[in-house]
């Protein structure tokens, strides 16, 4: 008789008809590394002899207590062992499954019964019935939130993986009776949000074996209590208050979890006369599954392999006839109930790893072909039937040289293998050139359409590599046009069908390229001339504007009362100088620039107290003798600080005893960083110009009027008491070119500073839908209120990021050379009417363009598309797109009908591609490469198609940063949800914490 007087861990063992594999069960456990354990094994009403067999083990091992009930399911049998079970930690072993001869030694040491309580686990095997072992199913990482997680979406553990603390076991409540399946996995999940902590345990000591014809169990009683389990997942969710779910946030939603079981149910039993419909009339709602096809493709083939007991997920290629009558139609319902193309996506994921297990293979799933084909040894092969998409995999020898993936529109001839071979691969080193007279003629002919090139780079010398580059590329086209193909190979279809498309669309006259701009010339080497320059046009800072003329009357408002004489310096055009001559006896206006001098003269010709006089008062002496100075908006422009000091000197000199300085000048961003100001490349702003007059003797402050932008000082030469401050509003609204230099709120980085400091290899494009207020409530989350966009464009214009439109964006990413500053693209989805009349005018006073991507077939209509969810929004007619495009937004194609472009069939896509970047050019004049997919919508085929289509840039709706690595028609952006927190919006950017509002 074998004792344990005080076990360490506690075996709960169902036993239901278990005659057969009892015995090998606990015989695990009596092989165990460490002995002091306890099985307590209750018979659960069993019909065979398994109680029998029970009474004989427990009475040779004292370890092992017998206990006996009438059926009433496993859950309750473990239960009813719990309650017997002595050990403070408690492991669940079926009664036909078994354990490591280590487990307990290995397993022990990492749970304790302690606050929080510690709960081990470890992966697992099955074992088919013939006795071979599959492969070791790991245990993922539960560390943190991560059980809460998983749990609440699927059961991440096996039942006899885990070890645990019986108090937790008690504390939870045990195991929930009501279940006839998924008990382990409710199990779990309470336990985790019990606040249990899990430690993954990097071993395979657990098996667990399947039984013939008995796998995934009754697939209507799995659904059911995986609706229930998920059901409780989401209440505690909700008690404790953790994020809502969704991929945004890594929570699974309930409906998507529950799916995720039918679909594994269905995969595993792979039953074609299972009826689908019926366990999906169990789920309470079916949920749109893209987004997530990657997800289901893994959960369709880890169903497949465990149902069909195959060691690796590429075995399934050798019997297809065995689950794809089961898998197509479970692919079909979720496509009816999501996106529509959902379906083929998750069938091309699920290829996809297929074909990765083994790159030799070739087979057919749904519309998805894939071909290996040997490099030294190519022969024709037939398109299949459906297919439309290619997967062709090339190796020469044991080498794989390179990988095809896209459209397929016919059967694969030599010749297109060839092609895409050399055009897509990049692989024609490999290809052997025959030397065949057939050959030698296709060299031939190909030598002779390139013989002005070859007789040039003959008589140059030094241009051998660029000669040998041509040698070589004039022998593949030569191996390509002596290859075999004919009419019904893919690129005959394809060049007929395009031949035929293009031929229906008129020709598009495109406007001539703008030539580049030439580098500015060199400084004038005079200050005079410098202005002269300035003042080649009439006004240049459109002192007429609001914004202006507030501050000109706020200007006049600290001019005394009473005085006699005034020196203007830096007058310009006499816009000021008239308004001046109203409130003083004599007025002497004076600039560096004759032409300034001469429109300031025609302003004021009827103003006979006004004496205008061109003056450089850097390097001439001032009238003395002034009872007023007024100097505005010009000593930004001395080139340092002691400039600045002789002027203010001098300015001090001029005035009489008693009299006053007025100056006018804007806070700048690199006099004041903290606070609001602009970001001219001056050397200093009001700040310091304050500063360096009150460093004059003589000067003292005597009144200021401060505004957000601006400051208006007056000083006196004279004792002043103490000064007084106005706190004033500035003019609004501004001119754009005013306003686009203003940084608003605390300290960031200037552009050009960021540009001279910091590099980057990634740029976040960022994906808006409308900006306005109002909308349907169901499509809150693409709506983004315009003064919340207003602060997360002055976020940017803060922190230094400058815009770049798509054709600068793909020059960037092909470059593949780090990128100077801080770019960032701005994309608007639908081409709404709002973008013009609430997003343009924000993008430009924060000076930033954009891309929008217009839905041509629907350009001055209505957003139909989202007609289920309310009144559509008003789309951008031609001539606001026309008059944007003027203004600086670049426009790319949203197709034309905005359906899904993995819904579309082949040549269907590629006329509605070819369709709308037509139509953009025809109203535009000007070259459209880019295109951003409906709900980014892609496949394997797309990006191919769109390269057909003659784009060279697309963005999708995956979320990431674009990095170079990234496909150019697959780019990522990061979605600006209109139903985030304001405070998101520097997280997305990579600023977590930064100050925004």
């Amino acid at each position: 008789m074998v004792t344990a007087v005080a076990p360490e861990i506690s075996f709960l063992i169902p036993a239901y008809n278990a005659e057969d594999t009892l015995a090998e069960a606990i015989a695990s456990l009596q092989r165990q590394t460490k002995s002091n354990w306890q099985a307590v094994v209750v018979d659960d009403g069993s019909s065979d002899r398994t109680w029998e067999r029970l009474e004989v083990i427990a009475a040779a091992d004292s370890r092992i207590v017998a206990a006996r009930q009438t059926n009433a399911g496993a859950a309750a049998a473990r239960n009813h062992a719990a309650r017997l079970a002595t050990a403070r930690l408690l492991c669940m072993l079926d009664a036909d499954d078994w354990l490591d001869p280590t487990f307990i030694e290995t397993m022990l040491p990492m749970a304790e019964d302690r606050s929080p309580p510690a709960i081990a686990y470890c992966s697992y095997r099955r074992v088919a019935p013939d006795g071979r072992l599959m492969p070791v199913e790991q245990a993922p990482v539960l560390a943190g939130d991560a059980a809460r997680r998983e749990f609440s979406s699927f059961c991440a553990l096996a039942i006899h993986t885990v070890v645990f603390p019986k108090s937790l076991f008690e504390q939870v409540g045990g195991m929930d009776e009501s279940l006839q399946t998924c008990e382990e996995w409710d199990l779990w999940l309470r336990m985790a949000f019990a606040g249990a902590e899990f430690r993954r345990v990097d071993a395979c000591l657990a098996f667990y074996r399947v039984k013939s014809g008995s796998l995934s169990g009754d697939p209507t009683k799995l659904v059911r209590d995986a609706i229930c389990v998920t059901t409780k997942a989401e209440a505690l969710r909700r008690q404790h208050g953790l994020p809502a779910e969704g991929p945004e946030t890594g929570w699974i939603t309930p409906a998507v979890s529950r799916l995720r079981m039918l679909v594994w149910v269905v995969a595993a039993k792979h039953d074609p006369n299972l009826d689908i419909q019926a366990l999906a009339a169990l789920l309470p709602d079916m949920p749109d599954a893209a987004g997530y096809e990657s997800f289901f493709a893994d959960v369709i083939l880890h169903g497949l392999q465990t149902g069909l007991l195959r060691d690796r997920a590429d075995d399934l290629i050798d019997a297809p006839e065995q689950w794809w009558p089961t898998i197509h139609p479970l692919v079909q319902l979720i496509e009816r109930h999501s996106l529509p193309g959902t379906g083929r996506k998750i069938l091309e994921a699920a290829a996809w790893q297929l074909s990765a297990g083994n790159l030799r293979r070739s087979f057919t799933l749904g519309a998805i072909q894939v071909v290996s084909v040997e490099l030294g040894a190519l022969s024709r092969i037939a398109r299949a039937e459906q297919a439309d998409t290619l997967i062709m995999h090339g190796f020469s020898g044991d080498a794989h040289i390179g990988t095809f993936v896209g459209p397929l529109w016919g059967d694969l001839s030599i010749r297109s293998q060839i092609r895409l071979i050399m055009q897509e691969m990049q692989a024609g080193d490999h290809l052997e050139q025959p030397r065949t007279l057939t050959y030698a003629a296709a060299w031939t002919r190909e030598a002779l359409r390139g013989y002005r090139t070859f007789g040039g780079l003959i008589l140059r010398s030094g241009r051998r590599g660029r000669l040998e580059k041509l040698l070589v590329r004039t022998g593949r086209n030569a191996v390509l046009a002596g290859a075999p193909g004919d009419r019904q190979d893919n690129d005959a279809r394809l060049s007929a069908l395009l031949h035929n498309l293009e031929g229906g669309l008129p020709p598009v006259r495109l406007a001539a390229a703008a030539p580049a701009e030439e580098e500015r010339a060199a400084q004038p080497q005079s200050a005079e001339d410098y202005w002269e320059q300035i003042f080649e046009r009439p006004d240049p800072w459109n002192y007429l504007s609001i914004y202006e003329q507030v501050k000109y009357a706020q200007t006049l408002s600290l001019i005394p009362q009473g005085t006699e004489t005034a020196l203007e310096l830096a007058c310009a055009e006499g816009i000021f100088t008239e308004k001046l001559a109203r409130q003083v006896s004599r007025v002497t206006a004076t600039d560096i620039s004759q032409r300034a001098i001469d429109r300031a003269a025609a302003r004021c010709s009827d103003l006979s107290n006004v004496e205008l006089r061109v003056l450089d008062f850097v390097r001439q002496q001032l009238p003395p003798d002034q009872d007023l100075i007024l100097c505005c908006e010009v000593l930004y422009y001395m080139k340092d600080e002691e400039m600045l000091a002789g002027v203010c000197r001098k300015m001090a000199a001029a005035l009489k005893p008693g009299g006053c300085l007025i100056t006018a000048h804007a806070h700048l961003r690199c006099d004041e960083p903290g606070r609001t100001g602009f970001d001219w490349g001056h050397p200093f702003g009001v700040g310091t110009i304050r500063r360096v007059l009150a460093e004059q003797a003589g000067l003292a402050l005597e009144e200021t009027i401060d505004t957000a932008l601006y400051a208006i000082h007056r000083f006196r030469k004279a004792t002043v008491a103490a000064p007084i401050l106005r706190v004033e509003t500035h003019g609004t609204p501004m001119d754009v070119d005013v306003a686009k230099h203003i940084i608003s709120g605390p300290t960031g980085i200037a552009r050009e500073a960021a540009w001279a400091t910091e590099v980057t290899t990634s740029i976040p494009i960022l994906m808006y839908h409308r900006i306005a207020e109002d909308g349907p409530a169901a499509l809150r989350r693409f709506r983004t209120l315009p003064e919340t966009f207003r602060k997360q464009m002055q976020f940017l214009r803060r922190h230094g990021y400058y815009a770049v439109t798509a054709p600068t964006l793909a020059n960037l990413l092909r470059g593949g050379k780090p990128i100077q500053g801080r770019p960032v693209m701005l994309t608007f989805d639908d081409a709404y009417l709002d973008f013009r009349t609430n997003a343009f005018p924000i993008l430009a006073e924060n000076d930033f363009s954009a891309d929008v991507f217009v839905v041509t077939d629907k350009v001055g209509g209505r957003s139909d598309w989202d007609c289920a969810y309310g009144e559509p929004a008003a789309l951008m007619a031609w001539p606001d797109i026309q008059e944007l495009q003027q203004k600086g937004i670049s426009f790319g194609s949203h197709l034309a009908s905005h359906t899904p472009a993995s819904a579309m069939e082949n040549d269907a896509l590629l006329a509605e591609a070819l369709r709308s970047r037509h139509a953009l050019e025809s109203r535009l004049g000007a070259p459209v490469v880019s295109i951003a997919l409906p709900y980014g919508a892609t496949d394997f085929r797309v990006p191919g198609i769109l390269s057909l289509a003659g784009y060279t840039t697309g963005f999708t709706t995956r979320a990431a940063t674009a990095t170079f690595s990234d496909n150019v028609f697959s780019l990522p952006r990061l979605e600006v949800r209109g139903d985030s927190p304001l405070e998101a919006f520097p997280a997305l950017m990579g600023l977590p914490g930064a100050l925004i509002g």
